[in-house]
């Protein structure tokens, strides 16, 4: 019995956590580390060689729960022009999908201190979910459980404006509308993917000759979806070592870290508690690592 109450509380938190929240894309805390995968105008923006990847194991101890991983590469390739690559991978229950784009941006110096990024995302979505996996109670396949995998194309465009001191990013990654599954009274049908939107910023202050705060601000829209707000705040140590918080809007709170190892290499962990009781009774936390190789030109 104890079995089937845990199979029947994982169900619902997936399924109900798709209908309510999963309109929205993956949220990773460590936003600012890893601005290519929303906005491809930050692609060689920093004039280095950059490869980052976030690796993200959501509600711990939840069996089949959602986990995702995300990779960028950048690189400033000369007369303006940036060029990344961008992958995105996630797996929720039985849904699988992976979106992988080429980035290119485009610099437009302001003044001697502004400069604004133009950026285009070129690529698609593999989507895969397999409903023969879900466990019924009849001995033959449910009919209404009918598999789904497809590649849709899409594109995205972003703006970036970078200042020694501040930031601000709005973006649009995936602007053609997709089909994926969804579960409907215990049927999987399909249904479009929403636009949606990012609009990010952050300041630098610079406190004395060792410390600096860095708070940032991330917010997504879709439309159809309680808009997501993300609220962070790092300390910058000696430039070696930043340690924070983070709070998401009536979804979840974090602590992070992010330390320079050595002079090419960043890593970073966050830990991620949930504001919504039903998952604070079941899980163990999300739990999010960061890495960053740069190779400065």
């Amino acid at each position: 019995m104890k079995r089937y109450i845990n199979k029947i509380t994982v169900l619902f938190l997936i399924f109900t956590g798709t209908t309510f929240y999963a309109q929205q894309q993956n949220s990773y805390t460590f936003y600012r580390q890893n601005m290519n995968i929303v906005n491809p105008a930050y692609a060689g923006a920093d004039g280095n060689t950059t490869f980052a990847g976030i690796f993200r194991s959501q509600w711990s101890g939840v069996k089949n729960a959602p986990e995702a991983q995300a990779f960028s590469f950048g690189t400033y390739a000369g007369k303006r022009v940036g060029v990344g690559l961008s992958v995105e991978n996630d797996r929720t229950f039985v849904e699988k999908q992976t979106f992988v784009t080429a980035d290119f941006s485009y610099r437009l110096p302001m003044n001697e201190q502004l400069d604004l990024f133009l950026g285009l995302k070129a690529g698609g979505n593999f989507y895969d979910v397999k409903t023969s996996e879900l466990e019924t109670w009849n001995y033959d396949l449910d009919p209404s459980l009918v598999g789904l995998s497809r590649f849709n194309p899409n594109v995205g465009v972003g703006a970036y404006l970078r200042h020694e001191k501040y930031y601000i990013s709005l973006s649009a990654p995936k602007i053609l509308e997709t089909k994926r599954a969804r579960e409907e009274e215990g049927i999987v049908t399909t249904a479009a993917d929403r636009v949606h939107m990012y609009l990010s910023g952050g300041y630098d202050f610079r406190l004395n000759s060792t410390l600096e705060l860095k708070p940032s601000v991330m917010l997504r829209y879709v439309n159809g979806a309680p808009v997501s707000v993300d609220f962070t705040a790092l300390m910058n140590i000696h430039n070696n070592f930043e340690v924070g918080a983070a709070y998401r809007t009536d979804e979840a709170i974090s602590g992070l870290a992010l330390i320079k190892v050595i002079d090419w290499f960043d890593f970073g962990y966050a830990y991620e508690s949930s504001l919504r009781s039903e998952l604070q009774n079941t899980s163990n936390g999300t739990h999010e690592l960061f890495v960053r190789f740069t190779l400065k030109d």
